[in-house]
């Protein structure tokens, strides 16, 4: 963790999943980088904290409780405590550069 960078260097885009980056943790508080590649994990998440995510670049399509969200570069989101997501399909060309800022994580969390 640095404590100065720029968010669309040095990418290093994954085979398959995503990358994720800490680029700050104070307790109760965790904003990281995430790097998609092509294929996203067919992965549900169900966190206790809530998540505020922004894509930064590229195109994506979410998951969240039910409802499809398609986001392009620039579009954020708040995902609340206990609502299930995951991401169904990202961009190569550009590729998926996302920040998020999870809030009121814990020890337990996995902070």
């Amino acid at each position: 963790m640095s404590g100065a960078g720029n968010l669309l260097e040095d990418l290093r885009v994954p085979a398959e999943g995503e990358r994720f980056e800490t680029l700050f943790a104070r307790p109760g508080a965790r904003i990281e980088r995430i790097v998609s590649s092509a294929t996203p994990e067919p992965v549900d998440y169900d966190q206790p904290h809530d998540e505020w995510v922004c894509l930064l670049q590229g195109e994506a399509v979410l998951w969240i409780d039910g409802e499809r969200v398609r986001l392009r570069a620039g579009d954020y989101r708040l995902i609340p405590a206990h609502s299930p997501h995951r991401v169904e399909s990202t961009s190569t060309e550009p590729v998926c550069v996302w920040l998020a800022v999870h809030v009121g994580e814990t020890e337990r969390d996995g902070s």
